[in-house]
């Protein structure tokens, strides 16, 4: 990308000028948008991972380039056993520099004021969602300082997903998404390439892991939409998607 179409505060204020900024990230390959947006978008950076079924892609890319970034992990305390020992095995493996936030309350003191909140229909879950993951990514994005935040959200994960860019400013950070315009051919392939794995789970059916009490796998749901929050809802609200 030339230097001089690069403007952050004409980027912020200007819709098209964001949206020919994206035309150009589309055309790089997902490393070359790391490097992009490390060397022109302002730091803090952090790189935030559920540690789901293909997160070892986002994981090894971000951190291969930049090995110290923080990686934000938001701990429900209702993850997949599977899932803590897969995180165990990336940190080691990947030398991450994790960074765990967790609610301010235990899940039994959740439960204590609430009750079973995703048994409460969608404004259950979504007031789930709210204290378990919400608030304890704010406040690490907050804490760290975080000025560019990397994911890895995918157009072809989700419905809600369809319309996801390069890049965005949101709540008055920017956000990378370095691998949005890919495939599940190509997550294999970059998997296969650097000898990484999936989460133990996606073998057992599952392509959409969060927390234990809604995540079902493929066979269960009979839809790759449904596997999350019992067909209600796709969206956890950490990234502002609905859905």
């Amino acid at each position: 990308m030339r230097a001089l179409a690069w403007n952050p505060e004409l980027a912020r204020q200007e819709p098209a000028t964001l949206a020919e900024i994206n035309a150009q990230l589309a055309r790089m390959d997902a490393d070359a948008r790391v490097q992009w947006a490390l060397g022109n978008l302002p730091g803090a950076h952090a790189l935030s991972s559920s540690f789901g079924a293909q997160a070892a892609v986002s994981l090894h890319m971000v951190t291969r380039a930049t090995p110290e970034i923080p990686v934000v992990l938001v701990d429900t305390g209702y993850l997949f056993p599977e899932t803590y020992r897969f995180v165990d095995e990336l940190v080691v493996r990947l030398r991450l520099n994790l960074k765990v936030y967790q609610p301010t309350v235990s899940p039994a003191w959740l439960e204590a004021r609430h009750g079973r909140l995703w048994e409460q229909g969608v404004e259950g879950i979504e007031r789930y969602n709210s204290l378990r993951k919400g608030e304890p990514m704010r406040r690490a994005l907050a804490e760290l300082g975080v000025g560019t935040w990397f994911a890895g959200l995918r157009r072809d994960q989700s419905r809600s997903r369809r319309a996801v860019r390069a890049l965005e400013f949101r709540d008055g950070r920017w956000k990378v998404h370095p691998i949005f315009d890919w495939n599940d051919r190509q997550v294999f392939e970059y998997l296969r390439r650097h000898d990484l794995p999936y989460h133990p789970l996606w073998h057992a059916g599952y392509v959409s892991i969060g927390d234990w009490h809604t995540t079902r796998s493929l066979a269960e749901a009979g839809d790759a939409e449904a596997t999350r929050f019992f067909g209600l809802k796709r969206e956890c609200g950490l990234h502002g998607l609905e859905g």
